[in-house]
């Protein structure tokens, strides 16, 4: 009988073991899946980060490149921005709507408070950028204080 009790204890022993092992063997396979995860996910972030650097230097060539649209009327120059304008989309790059609108300063930059409608943008300097619901680049604009532009006197905007 001894000996049928021993074996039962063994038998015990070694189911407990093979759960152990078990139970580790699901633990390591979930935290190399989740390294899988972070790794890819860190892959992607730098991907973004590289894209955002150089689109954001990219952005003086496309400014300078409108700024000569508006002085010029040539096709090809129209045809080019239009390309670069589609290419920078391509990649998820919108532009910053603050023309007439009311200053935001989570994506706009005041660079000058002008006689105007009070809080809302009279004139935007330069374009902004976001790229996938991130601040490349705020917009440069001109906000109102007011102040009506011919009366000189407060509005109720």
């Amino acid at each position: 009988m001894k000996e049928k009790d021993s074996k039962k204890v063994h038998i015990e022993e070694l189911e407990k073991r093979i759960n152990e092992l078990d139970n580790n063997w699901k633990r390591a396979l979930a935290d190399y899946q989740n390294l899988q995860k972070r790794t890819s996910e860190e892959r992607l972030t730098f991907v973004e980060f590289s894209n955002s650097t150089l689109i954001r230097k990219l952005l003086p060539i496309l400014d300078n490149l409108e700024m000569l649209e508006k002085h010029l009327d040539d096709e090809g120059l129209k045809m080019i921005v239009k390309e670069f304008k589609s290419v920078i989309k391509d990649e998820g790059v919108e532009e910053i709507d603050s023309s007439d609108v009311f200053f935001d300063a989570a994506q706009m930059e005041a660079v000058e408070i002008v006689d105007g409608p009070a809080n809302k943008v009279t004139e935007v300097l330069q374009k902004g950028y976001i790229l996938k619901q991130k601040l490349l680049r705020p917009a440069r604009v001109k906000v109102g204080n007011g102040k009506n532009l011919k009366e000189g006197i407060k509005s109720n905007e």
